[in-house]
């Protein structure tokens, strides 16, 4: 039998872990329906501010749900190599679109930092697809390790 231990992680554990990664999930919710998708992110620690690319077709599932201001969740997580340690960090609040001409130097360079996935791994031609840049604070952050002690035979 395993047996685990969960912990709260401490912010500066949390920045740190966001910081380390890229990807997470991103979902939205919106009345009873729910959407998630994967993304990559760039995170500021010093702001607690994530920010994220999101690349979408003129009929896309994702542009009718990001049309209506929908509640977020962004879900970032890890497993250590030998499955004993998970860690996750939630994060929930609100996407909001920046217009690019609102940018200042701190947004592009976060946005950079936001590797995967590049509109050039879509099917499709780049002027049928719009990239939309969003802006997430968190109203509520937190994050989770949990130590599991396996048995040898496990």
């Amino acid at each position: 039998m395993s047996l685990a231990e969960e912990t709260e992680m401490t912010c500066s554990e949390i920045d740190d872990f966001l910081g380390r990664h890229e990807t997470g999930v991103l979902s939205l919710a919106r009345e009873d329906v729910p959407y998630a998708i994967p993304i990559s992110y760039g995170y500021d620690a010093n702001e607690r501010t994530i920010y994220v690319r999101l690349v979408s077709a003129p009929e896309s599932e994702k542009r009718r749900f990001l049309a209506s201001s929908p509640t977020a969740r962004i879900v970032v997580y890890e497993e250590a190599e030998k499955g004993s340690t998970y860690r996750s960090v939630v994060a929930n609040g609100a996407l909001e679109e920046i217009s690019p001409d609102e940018l200042t130097v701190r947004d592009i360079q976060q946005y950079g930092a936001a590797k995967r996935p590049l509109f050039e791994i879509w099917g499709r031609s780049k002027e049928n697809l719009d990239i939309n840049l969003y802006r997430f604070d968190p109203t509520e952050l937190s994050g989770r390790r949990t130590e599991i002690d396996r048995e040898p035979d496990e």
